[in-house]
């Protein structure tokens, strides 16, 4: 299945694996890539040297496009956008944060860019820098998803550009992407669906849960992180979503946070200073919540950890290996078009 997407970043299908933190692991992306997508690394869990390994890492497992993922306002997103570029990675995708300087270095050697973005003004933005895609991500989607959902986002966007989209947000299933590239998407983004793969790194006592919980499982707060973010709903994720952390208690947590990701603390407090004085409450609350987010992926720990997951959680039910998925994603989206065809 071909699509301005496949065109433009050179891969098979139009099937993306978002930069998930703690599970878009090197081993994860690179069977994303054998098997005909485009997978993002996660940096933000990585220090500059560890991003660096893990490209070298994943060069080691795939000869196919790759890429990482930033997110410009947290500390060391830079540092890690800089390694990206050191090491010319084929594709950089940027989020909440001005990327121009990305944009202009990746294409110098001829890589491409992609912004994430959950508005139209957002993406107006992001083309206005020249930017190769938007990853355009709608209010079912784990994480950070605007307020608009995937089916009114999407067509809105797309009547803003003719760049490729990559939708996100509700996306699990062949019929899914079928109804993306008919509200004008290019690609779907799955993360949810992805981390329930078997190269996922997601806890084993993880996966089960999201295979039981259905589909208004979800917890949509505030508070968690300092962003509008969805979570699974459970006890653990309804005392974190309760109200919002105070500023003290959020920097207890986000420097145990940075001593684990090796970042000096004075780093996160400067770092927010310098952008602007009402984020360094954000930074806090991103850095406090990082723990909890990774004792629920990698530990599968449930009394203290929240796991980041979408709305389509409800309609997965098995753990197939990527290429497996695929394959499937591709047969269904095939006999879709097929019944559509045929009304």
């Amino acid at each position: 299945m071909q699509t301005r997407f496949t065109q433009t970043f050179g891969v098979a299908r139009p099937l993306l694996c978002p930069g998930m933190s703690y599970i878009a692991t090197p081993e994860l992306v690179a069977a994303t890539c054998n098997a005909g997508g485009l997978g993002i690394l996660a940096t933000g869990p990585l220090s500059a040297e560890q991003t660096r390994q893990a490209i070298r890492r994943i060069r080691e497992l795939t000869d196919q496009p790759f890429g990482i993922g930033c997110t410009l306002m947290m500390p060391g997103a830079q540092e890690n956008a800089e390694v990206g570029l050191q090491e010319q990675v084929p594709v950089i995708n940027f989020s909440l944060g001005k990327g121009d300087w990305i944009v202009q270095r990746a294409h110098a050697y001829g890589g491409k860019v992609i912004a994430t973005v959950v508005s139209e003004k957002h993406a107006q933005s992001a083309a206005n820098v020249g930017v190769d895609a938007l990853l355009v991500t709608g209010h079912e989607a784990a994480a950070h998803g605007g307020e608009v959902t995937s089916l009114v986002l999407i067509p809105a966007i797309r009547r803003l550009t003719d760049l490729p989209i990559i939708a996100a947000g509700g996306f699990g299933s062949g019929q899914g992407l079928v109804a993306a590239l008919a509200l004008g998407a290019d690609a779907v983004a799955m993360g949810s669906r992805l981390a329930m793969t078997r190269e996922s790194p997601v806890h084993q006592t993880t996966k089960e849960m999201i295979r039981q919980r259905t589909v208004a499982d979800t917890l949509y707060s505030k508070n968690f992180d300092g962003l509008w973010c969805r979570v699974m709903d459970s006890p653990a994720a309804r005392r974190a979503t309760r109200k919002p952390l105070g500023l003290l208690q959020a920097a207890w947590r986000a420097a145990g946070a940075a001593r684990k990701l090796q970042t000096p603390l004075l780093k996160v407090v400067l770092g927010g200073m310098l952008r602007q004085p009402q984020q360094l409450r954000q930074l806090a609350q991103f850095g406090a919540a990082t723990e909890s987010i990774r004792l629920a992926i990698e530990d599968g720990d449930h009394q203290r950890g929240v796991q980041l997951i979408g709305q389509v959680q409800g309609l997965i039910d098995d753990v197939p290996s990527v290429a497996e998925l695929f394959q499937r994603l591709e047969d269904e989206a095939q006999q879709c078009r097929q019944q559509l065809g045929a009304l």
